[in-house]
């Protein structure tokens, strides 16, 4: 009876064994075809996640998540600000501005940064600007602070760095604390439309403004219209304003407007839309496109065609303004020839 007791038990000690061993070779499979199914859906998934990205190596990284996860937030704050600058209506062309907590108001964001093309030799043109609209010392800061315009003449330096000619700019600039000096920028014709590049770059990088314009130093501005023509494109966040013109592109070099890239241009030789050089304005994006981009932006023979280039590709508005066409002084002009 005991070798029969004995017997059973061993028996029944086997079937334990071999049912867990079953048991256990059954949950391996078990776990083993979940991490599989697991991993073939993680593949899948950085597969289409790649299609999508078109990145095919990797999928999106912690720094890409949370840069993501940023620019939402920056996406409620522009939507902010936005809803301040549909007030900019209502209170002639500067927007509001919030206050801190504190109660003391914030400083304003200037409406427009304009740059006054000039050359070394202007002397007498840049003296008449200043006493007709754009003024000095006390009155430019006023023009600044009251109606959020900066205005400043934008020159180059002499092909001999550090002549006389320099130096004048220099001492007049000592004085009148009114001028961009761009060092990088020879003063010749050839490079006004770099002078122009350079100009918005600059002027994006430092002021925050709504808008950029483009003006020379022999017409006069009509701050009050400029101000008022402005704040109806407040809402615009890439406008491109101006006196829209498109016509011959001339491939003679005799010719006084001549392009020396004219065969780009096409059999008809025509020009694509743009805005005429006398006075354009360009809104803050497409400024930081520009200096964003300052260095494979192509610069043709003429300033206004280069900025009109620059925005052929880019989901731009233009507007044809003819307030900008700078023909005969009044009122509702933004600028007139001297």
């Amino acid at each position: 009876m005991a070798r029969k007791g004995s017997s059973m038990r061993l028996t029944s000690s086997r079937v334990s064994s071999l049912l867990i061993s079953m048991f256990a070779t059954f949950a391996s499979f078990y776990v083993a075809g979940r991490l599989w199914q697991e991993s073939q859906t993680r593949v899948h998934l950085i597969k289409e996640l790649d299609r999508v990205t078109g990145q095919g190596k990797s999928a999106i990284s912690v720094d890409d998540t949370l840069k993501i996860i940023a620019c939402r937030e920056q996406k409620k704050t522009l939507a902010a600000l936005e809803i301040q600058l549909s007030a900019a209506r209502q209170e002639g062309f500067v927007s509001k501005h919030p206050k801190h907590t504190d109660g003391t108001e914030t400083k304003k964001r200037p409406l427009v940064v304009i740059g006054i093309m000039t050359s070394l030799g202007n002397k007498k043109k840049r003296d008449a600007v200043r006493q007709a609209w754009m003024g000095t010392g006390a009155s430019l800061k006023k023009i600044e602070t009251e109606k959020g315009v900066i205005a400043r003449f934008v020159i180059g330096r002499s092909a001999n760095k550090g002549d006389s000619m320099d130096k004048g700019i220099d001492a007049e600039n000592s004085q009148t604390d009114d001028f961009i000096i761009l060092d990088d920028v020879v003063e010749a014709p050839e490079e006004a439309s770099k002078k122009v590049k350079l100009f918005f770059a600059y002027a994006a990088d430092r002021w925050d403004a709504q808008f950029y314009a483009k003006a020379i130093d022999n017409i006069y501005v009509n701050i009050d219209a400029l101000g008022s023509t402005l704040a109806a494109h407040l809402e615009n966040p890439r406008a491109y304003i101006g006196c829209m013109k498109s016509g011959e592109v001339f491939s003679e070099p005799n010719q006084k407007w001549y392009e020396p890239e004219w065969w780009k241009f096409g059999d008809k030789k025509a020009y694509f839309r743009h805005a005429y050089g006398e006075m354009y304005v360009i809104t803050h994006a497409l400024a930081r496109f520009v200096s964003i981009n300052r260095n494979i932006l192509h610069s043709y023979a003429h300033d206004d065609v280069s900025t009109g280039s620059w925005f052929v590709g880019l989901d731009v508005k233009h507007v044809d303004e003819g307030k900008f066409c700078c023909s005969a002084w009044s009122s509702e002009a933004i600028c007139a020839g001297v």
